[in-house]
C-alpha cells in the first residue's frame, strides 16, 4: 500500500463550495466553537480571502490540505499576538492523517518559514491532547481567549521541535 501524497497549497486554489462543505461538516463544527452560522458560499469566499491575506501580511498563513490531489482540509499558521498559531481541520474521513499533516506543517514552519515558536490553541471539547502534543515537544502554556471562548494553549519552540524529533 502506497502512503498518501500530502501537499500544502493555497486555499484560493480550491473551489469555494468544497471549502464551505468542510467548514459546515458537523464533526468538525463541534471543535470549532468560534464558528457561528453555517457558511454560505459567499461567506466561505470571504473567509478564504481573509485566511489567504495572512500570507502577504505575515509571511505565513493557512494552506489547503490536499491528499492525492483531493481537498481534504485546511490548516497552517495564523498570526496571533503571542506567535504563529497552528490550526488543522480535516474531513472526518481523513482524521487519521492528522499527525502526518501536522508534522509536515511544523516542518515547513520551522525549517522553511523560520518560525521561532508555534502555538496550538485547543477548545475544551478536545479531550486529552497533552500526551500527543508532548511527543513533539509542545508544552502547556496556560489558556487563551478568542472572542468569548477559552482555549487550552500549548507552545513549541524550533529548538524543542528539533530536540523532540532528533533533528528529523
Amino acid at each position: 500500500m502506497t502512503a498518501p501524497r500530502i501537499e500544502l497549497t493555497r486555499l484560493t486554489g480550491v473551489p469555494v463550495e468544497e471549502v464551505a462543505a468542510l467548514l459546515n461538516e458537523p464533526g468538525n463544527a463541534r471543535h470549532m466553537p468560534l464558528v457561528g452560522e453555517p457558511f454560505t458560499v459567499p461567506a466561505a469566499e470571504a473567509w478564504v480571502g481573509a485566511k489567504d491575506a495572512q500570507w502577504a501580511e505575515h509571511g505565513y498563513g493557512p494552506w489547503a490540505v490536499m491528499v492525492d490531489d483531493r481537498f481534504v482540509g485546511w490548516g497552517g499558521f495564523q498570526h496571533e499576538e503571542a506567535g504563529a498559531d497552528l490550526a488543522l481541520v480535516l474531513d472526518p474521513a481523513h482524521w487519521g492523517l492528522g499527525a502526518a499533516v501536522a508534522r509536515r506543517m511544523l516542518q515547513v514552519g520551522f525549517e522553511q518559514l523560520g518560525l521561532p515558536v508555534v502555538l496550538v490553541a485547543l477548545p475544551h471539547s478536545r479531550t486529552s491532547p497533552d500526551r500527543a502534543l508532548a511527543r513533539w515537544g509542545f508544552e502547556p502554556a496556560g489558556e487563551t481567549t478568542f472572542g468569548e471562548v477559552v482555549f487550552r494553549q500549548y507552545r513549541l519552540t524550533a529548538d524543542d521541535w528539533r530536540a523532540a524529533l532528533g533533528g528529523r
